[in-house]
């Protein structure tokens, strides 16, 4: 079974909103699209976390394709994430679209996950889901996602579209990656480790690193 791959961009308060400019999502009037503009810089390997979508094929909401329909296909020839987002085979989950305009692009039919489900049973690259907020928060709920790949921005912007609402599946993640880039963006890979596993601390006696942990605490040595 190939792997189902997530990236996409957050602030620190978990809204991936609207990234990449000014007119990109207007839903509920928000006015602070292109957030990430000022952070991105050289040392981000976008290709590495699948941004570009080369050697795999793209799993899409309507909305971000809708996005990407109107800007990609006219880029230059020669910008190579435009070559190979415009190349790569595209499957778009929507109720509401009848018609794909984008080259290489296909609706996805019936219920969303049991859709899918197939797709992944299907030979093939890996599927890369970029951007598409709703489609991530179904794809989580039904334990299809294989692959995290969060690139956390320094900013705070308080209202927007989050990565995961009220209504995400708790489940536990393993940090596989992580690293900063030069404007500070923490870029990490997470994979599914589990269930939430709860624990106290209280009537335990603590270990002799967690008693130096709590004194580097205190101390101010994270």
């Amino acid at each position: 079974m190939r792997k189902l791959v997530v990236s996409t961009f957050v602030s620190l308060d978990g809204i991936m909103q609207a990234p990449g400019g000014p007119e990109e999502d207007l839903t509920g009037d928000f006015a602070l699209g292109g957030w990430m503009f000022a952070y991105a810089d050289d040392s981000m390997d976008i290709s590495t976390a699948g941004f570009d979508g080369k050697d795999r094929e793209l799993l899409l909401g309507r909305r971000t394709y809708q996005i990407f329909e109107a800007f990609w296909p006219y880029q230059p020839a020669d910008d190579p994430i435009a070559k190979t987002l415009n190349v790569a085979k595209k499957h778009v989950a929507s109720r509401t679209l009848t018609q794909l305009h984008w080259n290489n692009s296909t609706l996805l039919h019936g219920d969303t996950v049991p859709a899918i489900l197939a797709l992944k049973q299907q030979a093939g690259p890996d599927l890369q889901v970029i951007g598409s907020g709703n489609l991530i928060q179904t794809l989580q709920a039904a334990d299809l996602i294989d692959e995290y790949n969060v690139w956390t921005f320094p900013v705070v912007l308080g209202l927007g579209k989050r990565l995961f609402g009220e209504a995400a599946k708790p489940s536990a993640l393993r940090l596989v990656h992580s690293g900063v880039s030069n404007s500070g963006a923490v870029m990490s890979t997470y994979v599914p480790d589990g269930a939430i596993r709860p624990g106290s601390f209280a009537g335990t006696e603590p270990s002799e690193k967690e008693l130096a942990r709590r004194e580097n605490m205190a101390r101010g040595r994270w």
